[in-house]
């Protein structure tokens, strides 16, 4: 499976939120909350504007930057418990992911995750949604890398761990700063999602189930 550089493609890395787990607008809505109950004026769709793609510490340096809010561990932690039991009331997997992962399996490419999101997050959302034993063992977060996205440290480390040269991956991601550190990583890069990730220079699909169709058209390409 060639990419626009002629190497083969042998390492499939997916980003988590919005990708595998429709997480981010259950995230969205309960930082959105929390934020309000902080005394922030601020709507869900400039949270999920801002903050998509992003590390909780690299959405803590904005609130701290643009609107002076200095949160600290108390704040993630109520956060999180609130956000987890949102979860697991309402999480479901991306429609088309869990298919898609299959076939990527059984065609014999390596995948893994690679994601913004702390690994007790990836575990309880790909857990809830069928779709943890398919990456077990193979969940990278940004949180063990100096940088998160959209530097590409956390592609880089996941390609290291995994054996597959950078110029062998092919990174699946919905966000603008996971774009951005796939291309920095030296990655191909396909963008779930609209026309602003189209923009950024990844080649766009709409529809979770069109991946296994893209993987092999690139593969014929």
């Amino acid at each position: 499976m060639p990419d626009a550089h002629g190497s083969k493609i042998e390492l499939v890395i997916f980003d988590c939120d919005g990708v595998l787990v429709d997480s981010e607008p259950i995230a969205n809505r309960t930082l959105t909350a929390a934020l309000i109950a902080e005394g922030l004026e601020i709507s869900e769709a400039e949270v999920t504007r801002v903050t998509t793609g992003l590390s909780l510490s690299s959405v803590l340096d904005w609130l701290a930057a643009d609107h002076g809010l200095r949160l600290g561990e108390d704040f993630l932690a109520a956060l999180q418990d609130v956000t987890f039991a949102a979860f697991r009331r309402d999480l479901q997997a991306v429609p088309g992911a869990p298919e898609a992962v299959a076939a990527i399996h059984k065609n014999g490419l390596k995948a893994c995750v690679a994601s913004s999101g702390e690994i007790a997050k990836m575990t309880l959302t790909l857990g809830l949604c069928g779709l943890y034993e398919a990456f077990a063992g193979r969940l990278f977060s940004a949180t063990w890398v100096p940088h998160g996205k959209p530097a590409p440290d956390v592609f880089l480390f996941a390609a290291r761990e995994m054996g597959v040269a950078p110029s062998r991956c092919l990174v699946i991601e919905d966000s603008l700063p996971g774009i951005a550190a796939a291309q920095a990583a030296g990655m191909a890069v396909l963008g779930y999602g609209g026309n602003e990730l189209a923009a950024a220079g990844a080649q766009v699909f709409a529809d979770m189930r069109e991946l296994p169709d893209l993987l092999a058209c690139l593969a014929d390409g």
